[in-house]
């Protein structure tokens, strides 16, 4: 994985620098500096580091809700100007619409981008059953736990078909037991339709578990430090978890990260 542009990157950056006024002072904060990346068509990349290295901001970056300083970020070769149904985001908080019931939500893009109703609703029921939630469709989010509203959100934005996915921490905020159980399943999903995934954690045995790629990032300003290649075999089971090679790679990557920080 280079880090620098190719133009045949499913998602590539280069020479991104972002600055966002701090609201007590007004002066710049500069969160990015010179960031150059590439994210290879259908590969898993997460991005990890110390809180405060520019993380989410560089994924907004790629989704279109932050227009950088300097630089630019292109999908497949063409300059990111906004968010578009090209791109599917999962946030850490729940993003599902409590109004709506299991089955709506999911068509929820569909049915903005005017799929027919019978189209959208098959490829919703599909999408249910691929993440476990058959004989929820007609649930509200307020009678499911997090960690199946977060299947929802991973529903949804399958469901809309999206060429890359962009992921902030999407579950961070769950118990350990469920966060597992939803690590493999994004993984058997991942491995079906190999999407393009950029992944932010600060969970790094997560980001060796799911990726392919782990960037390893630093803050003030937030830079890309170095670049892992994680080599496990795909299909990639559960068990490679108590594997000498995964131990190893997730000390180094912690390692790094800690004495990152202490600079």
């Amino acid at each position: 994985m280079a880090t620098t542009t190719d133009v045949g990157a499913a998602l590539a950056c280069q020479h991104i620098h972002h600055y966002f006024a701090t609201s007590k002072s007004g002066q710049l904060l500069h969160a990015l500096g010179d960031i150059s990346l590439d994210v290879p068509a259908g590969s898993f990349v997460s991005l990890v580091g110390a809180s405060g290295c520019g993380k989410s901001t560089l994924l907004r970056v790629f989704a279109g809700l932050i227009q950088p300083t300097h630089g630019v970020a292109r999908l497949a070769g063409n300059p990111i100007r906004g968010a578009d149904e090209h791109k599917g985001m999962v946030f850490q908080e729940d993003a599902v619409f409590p109004w709506l019931s299991v089955i709506k939500n999911v068509e929820y893009g569909l049915r903005a981008r005017g799929i027919s109703r019978e189209q959208r609703r098959a490829t919703a029921r599909r999408w249910i059953e691929l993440v476990g939630l058959s004989g929820f469709e007609d649930a509200y989010p307020r009678e499911l736990s997090g960690g199946m509203r977060k299947r929802v959100d991973l529903a949804r934005v399958y469901a809309s078909d999206p060429d890359v996915l962009l992921m902030d921490e999407p579950f961070g905020a769950l118990d350990a037991q469920t966060k597992l159980r939803l690590q493999t399943e994004l993984l058997r999903l991942w491995e079906q339709r190999r999407k393009t995934v950029v992944f932010v954690t600060h969970d790094l045995e997560e980001a060796v578990y799911l990726s392919d790629t782990v960037v390893v990032m630093a803050a003030r300003p937030g830079r890309i430090a170095s670049v892992h290649e994680v080599g496990l075999a795909r299909p990639r089971p559960f068990e490679v978890r108590t594997s000498a090679e995964f131990t190893t790679l997730a000390k180094r990557l912690w390692d790094e990260i800690e004495n990152l920080d202490q600079h």
